[in-house]
């Protein structure tokens, strides 16, 4: 029988599944990265924008589609992040509205700014896009300053129910270790997919060198700071929740505890690291024909299973460091059992919306891209 307990697992399954496709589609970002440091010449950039810019409208939808999946699932994490860290979540917005007005107005004849500046905010976008979603994803297994009253509804002239707790509004959050190594994990992440990717999309031998060379380096990078992270997360004390009286207490190594207790978890996140030692051995000795592929799995596997444990096995997701009491759980931030039980049955069209971005993908990527193309 399905229950509201089951549901809510469910759905936060369901977002984590977005959040991980999000990071790996964020190679976008890490490829604009390279716009300086990989592509050296005018034709090599544009051949990059060129490739790139037939997939950042997938980025930007993956984004919109977690945000939307929170709002109807947990909408009181949304009202809590998104209304109180607004700060954090406004720049974010800034970075990839800027892409977008970058892609289209790059090459555009007469345009204000000149194609430099748009090549800088793409570079912008890449490097800080990445970090700061980072930092924002962090907040799960860190928490933030905030307080919730529910009981606010009920007040006619103010109905707020979740309330910061500081000034900075989210700009906190870069001030935690955490955040900010994962952050950077994220951006080597998305830096590593995006050498992949341009690697074998695009069919010039000197970028290709150039950039195999690279790959090497923040690659590895890429590998040991995952490590670091891996260690810094299950040495944080987290927050056990007790559904039946709603007390929220502290248990150190909490999320080592969780990948343990699941068991499946922990085999998730083994299989995800195999592959992307795979798919990058196999790049590094120049012979990865599905390196891109097999390292972008092993991104997807990781990450799923890190935020399958920042919520599961009773945890508190989204802490409040001004008094526990308040923090967040799947079970006191969750919507209705009638919307998550209609939203679940509206989710089993999702299978159809990933074999049309399939599709999409080998339609516009079936064969490397030339200077002809971009000509």
């Amino acid at each position: 029988m399905i229950d509201i307990y089951f549901l809510q697992h469910y759905w936060w399954a369901l977002v984590s599944l977005i959040g991980a496709l999000l990071v790996f589609m964020l190679f976008v970002q890490g490829g604009q990265s390279l716009i300086f440091f990989t592509a050296k010449n005018e034709t090599e950039r544009s051949m990059l924008v060129y490739l790139l810019g037939h997939k950042w409208g997938l980025t930007f939808t993956t984004l919109v589609t977690f945000g939307g999946a929170i709002f109807a699932s947990f909408p009181l994490y949304y009202a809590t992040s998104f209304g109180g860290a607004y700060w954090l979540w406004i720049l974010i917005l800034i970075l990839f509205v800027v892409q977008a007005v970058s892609y289209e107005f790059r090459t555009k004849a007469g345009n204000l700014l000149g194609q430099k500046c748009y090549d800088g905010f793409l570079l912008l976008n890449g490097l800080l896009g990445c970090v700061l979603l980072g930092v924002a994803v962090g907040t799960f297994f860190t928490g933030g300053a905030f307080t919730v009253d529910k009981s606010a509804l009920a007040y006619s002239n103010a109905p707020v129910i979740s309330q910061w707790a500081n000034g900075w509004h989210g700009l906190d959050a870069l001030t935690h270790p955490f955040n900010l190594l994962l952050g950077v994990d994220v951006y080597l992440a998305a830096a590593t997919l995006g050498l992949l990717f341009t690697i074998q999309y695009i069919n010039d031998d000197a970028y290709k060198v150039r950039a195999l060379k690279q790959l090497k380096m923040v690659g590895t990078f890429f590998i040991f700071g995952f490590v670091a992270l891996l260690v810094y997360l299950f040495c944080l004390t987290g927050y056990h929740a007790d559904y039946s009286n709603g007390l929220v207490t502290p248990e150190p190594h909490k999320y080592l505890h969780n990948m343990l207790v699941l068991v499946w978890p922990s085999v998730v996140l083994v299989s995800g690291v195999a592959a992307v030692l795979g798919g990058l051995g196999s790049a590094f000795l120049g012979k990865g024909r599905h390196s891109f592929l097999f390292t972008s799995l092993g991104v997807v596997l990781a990450v799923f299973s890190l935020l399958i444990c920042a919520a599961f096995n009773h945890t508190a997701y989204f802490v409040s460091t001004v008094d526990p009491k308040y923090s967040l759980t799947l079970a006191n931030s969750s919507s209705s059992m009638f919307t998550l039980k209609v939203m679940a049955y509206v989710s089993a069209l999702i299978p159809f919306v990933l074999a049309y971005i399939a599709r999409v993908w080998y339609v516009l990527t079936k064969k490397p891209i030339t200077l002809d193309d971009v000509e």
